[in-house]
């Protein structure tokens, strides 16, 4: 049986295969996954619901993932922002990690960033 619901997460990601991986570890973890394939859905996601934690996949384009971190904390200035690619260094952006490190590694992260208090995280910015 799964754990009691953690979070709330956007998960973006610009392949199926992979969104659909990384997205049942993430559910097994016991967290409730709103699962997005592309930029504009992510956009429309971030306008019409609140998200403990936003994850940028490494399928994203570099753009997307520039972009994106701005349209997130315009919608919910509270989100954490959790980037899987080297590239994800931005300063909207709490954390990025390579997804080549694995699903306990994105766990990991998540965990740390959702343990964090929401005015720790937005100071550490």
């Amino acid at each position: 049986m799964a754990a009691a619901q953690k979070s709330t997460i956007l998960y973006a990601e610009n392949d199926n295969k992979i969104l659909d991986s990384q997205g049942d570890v993430l559910q097994k973890a016991g967290h409730a996954v709103t699962r997005i394939i592309g930029r504009a859905a992510a956009e429309q996601a971030l306008r019409q619901g609140k998200f403990d934690l936003l994850i940028l996949g490494h399928t994203l384009t570099k753009d997307d993932r520039h972009h994106l971190p701005y349209k997130a904390r315009k919608s919910n200035d509270e989100i954490r922002i959790l980037v899987l690619h080297a590239s994800g260094n931005h300063h909207e952006v709490d954390m990025a990690i390579d997804s080549r490190e694995g699903p306990e590694a994105v766990l990991r992260a998540v965990a740390g960033l959702l343990a964090r208090p929401v005015a720790a995280a937005a100071a550490g910015r």
